[in-house]
């Protein structure tokens, strides 16, 4: 609970200070904080300096003030470049779900895992316990399998452990290369019940005007709703939401 605290105090003292970074006071020095804030020069030093370390912060060599630095202007970035890419995939995601009528998920790849940028639930009621802004993992998710299919980062991502989460989960390295460039060479990828019980997941590439893959499309639904001779059908739906996602983000490239 200290932790908490004290995790909880430094992060309102942080904003507390940015705050006072304006248009009109861009720059500021420590005596100047501490005075503002009422508190010791040592505490604010230590704060803009961890902050400087991050680039949240610069000191300037001349006058020893401190100003914003480009992180901030890089994660402001970050999240227009993210949501501007959902504003524009949306509607092509609510297409797919409303043309296989199964949930239907775009996911990214972040840190190594799936991380889920949109989702639209099945209109038959199956709710999916995952959430926009979630991870789930690669080897074991159609999402995934596809990202690393097409990821220059494949050899480091494979060399680590597998975890299992079923039965049907790849934890052997060489039988998941194998599968990764089957994957590769069809153009898509199937989760036979591998992360989840119950659920089977297929999934193709989202490629940018680059032709580079930058995302994953897939359709989720329970096991015995999937029919193994429908599958080119649910690919066919999926790469069609894809081409159309294509057409409309440009160059973009997920800014992690």
């Amino acid at each position: 609970m200290a932790v908490l605290k004290t995790l909880k105090s430094s992060v309102d003292k942080t904003f507390a200070i940015l705050e006072y970074f304006t248009v009109q006071k861009p720059e500021w020095s420590i005596t100047e904080l501490a005075r503002e804030l009422d508190s010791n020069k040592s505490t604010v030093y230590r704060f803009l300096s961890d902050m400087e370390k991050r680039g949240v912060m610069y000191q300037d060599s001349n006058s020893g003030k401190y100003g914003l630095g480009l992180k901030l202007f890089e994660l402001g970035n970050r999240v227009q470049i993210n949501s501007a890419f959902t504003d524009i995939t949306h509607p092509s995601l609510v297409k797919v779900g409303e043309s296989i009528t199964e949930t239907v998920h775009i996911g990214i790849l972040k840190n190594k895992q799936v991380y889920y940028v949109d989702k639209v639930e099945s209109p038959k009621g199956l709710r999916i316990s995952t959430t926009i802004g979630s991870f789930s993992p690669v080897h074991a998710t159609s999402l995934g399998k596809i990202l690393l299919a097409f990821s220059h980062d494949l050899n480091l991502i494979v060399s680590e452990k597998l975890k299992s989460y079923t039965a049907n989960t790849l934890t052997n390295q060489k039988e998941l290369v194998t599968e990764l460039k089957k994957i590769k060479s069809q153009g898509y990828a199937v989760d036979y019940e591998e992360f989840e019980i119950g659920l089977i997941c297929v999934a193709v590439p989202i490629y940018n005007q680059k032709n580079e893959v930058v995302a994953s499309l897939s359709a989720a639904g329970p096991a015995n709703r999937f029919k193994q001779n429908e599958l080119p059908n649910y690919v066919k739906k999926l790469e069609k939401g894809a081409k159309e996602i294509q057409m409309n983000i440009g160059n973009f490239k997920p800014n992690l």
